[in-house]
């Protein structure tokens, strides 16, 4: 089974051609990084422009290095839920427009549920149940995955998602576009017991996380040491920083991970690709003989070749969408379009 796989919910346009969910036949994106740092973030109207801009291009080269035809495919899939809603809207328009001409059926793929498809096309070995770790600009989950299309949020952010609190420090401390993997840079270089910071919890929702806390004590700390005329030292505010965060996700990833009684636990998402974080997880799950599987870096941000993986077992489920499919900014991971 063949699928060519469109993905354009924030700032990378991008596409594949995914064979019965495990075979990467081709993967192209085109990132607006270098543009959107100009603004210090993304700028949602630019990147709908430049995904209308760039969408055909990029399906082409996907059905060129594939070497296959629209004939040759046997599905369309797209991402249609959670993200920028303009993004969505050009990649599921250009998806119906091309399922319209071609009669090939379309499936619409949860964002959330692609990047944990990452690891199937890393990992041929891995199969549902496991627990997974999904962390990523705007989400920070833990959920079950007890098949290919049934999922559980044991645990999740209640304000800041973690990428968004990596980011949006790093932006504070003066770090350049995109926020997260420089202060990870800068992290390496620093202490992490160099300063206090609060451990954020959920009070009475021990799986649950709160960043925007943590965000806001690093924040007055640079503004203490502006008024006072004092130099912070960045490495080392990025190391504590990084941790506290780090441990967060990860302490709450084993509670689960022991309570559940899983023996598989996996990661996702972009921030999946932080140092810090992997190394972590490594120690923790080694230390509890955990099975862990994490994708290589290239497959930890947005691409359309995760989106052709979880579309494979979506549709051996039959989910299917009509030429009356939507976009959506916002939708659980448990839910169905």
């Amino acid at each position: 089974m063949k699928i060519l796989s469109l993905e354009s919910s924030c700032d990378e346009t991008a596409a594949a051609v995914i064979e019965d969910g495990r075979k990467i036949c081709s993967s192209v994106v085109n990132t607006q990084v270098a543009e959107h740092g100009l603004y210090g973030g993304v700028v949602p109207e630019i990147a709908s422009r430049r995904h209308t801009e760039n969408i055909v291009g990029v399906t082409e080269k996907a059905l060129a290095d594939a070497g296959v035809t629209l004939d040759g495919l046997d599905y369309l899939a797209v991402t249609a839920a959670p993200g920028l809603i303009g993004a969505l809207l050009v990649g599921v328009s250009f998806a119906k427009g091309l399922s319209l001409a071609t009669g090939k059926p379309l499936i619409p793929v949860h964002h959330l549920r692609s990047h944990i498809a990452a690891n199937y096309l890393a990992h041929p070995e891995l199969e549902p149940p496991f627990l997974c770790l999904v962390v990523s600009g705007g989400h920070s989950h833990i959920v079950s995955v007890d098949d290919y299309t049934q999922f559980r949020i044991l645990g999740r952010t209640r304000d800041d998602a973690a990428g968004e609190a990596f980011d949006k420090a790093a932006r504070a401390m003066g770090l350049p576009y995109p926020g997260g993997v420089s202060l990870d840079k800068e992290a390496s270089k620093g202490d992490p017991k160099a300063f206090r910071l609060p451990k954020p919890h959920v009070e009475g929702c021990p799986l649950d996380m709160s960043f925007s806390g943590l965000k806001t004590a690093v924040v007055n700390i640079l503004h203490n040491a502006e008024q006072r005329g004092e130099t912070v030292n960045i490495p080392d505010l990025c190391a504590s920083y990084q941790n506290v965060i780090c441990h967060a996700l990860v302490d709450r990833l084993m509670v689960a991970a022991e309570e559940g009684g899983y023996h598989t636990v996996a990661a996702a998402g972009g921030v999946s690709a932080n140092s810090g974080l992997r190394a972590l997880l490594d120690r923790e799950c080694k230390r509890r003989h955990l099975r862990l599987f994490v994708p290589p870096l290239s497959l930890c941000g947005d691409n359309g070749a995760m989106v052709g993986s979880q579309a494979y077992y979506e549709a051996l489920a039959g989910h299917f969408a009509g030429l009356d499919l939507n976009a959506a900014p916002s939708m659980a991971i448990d839910d169905e379009f």
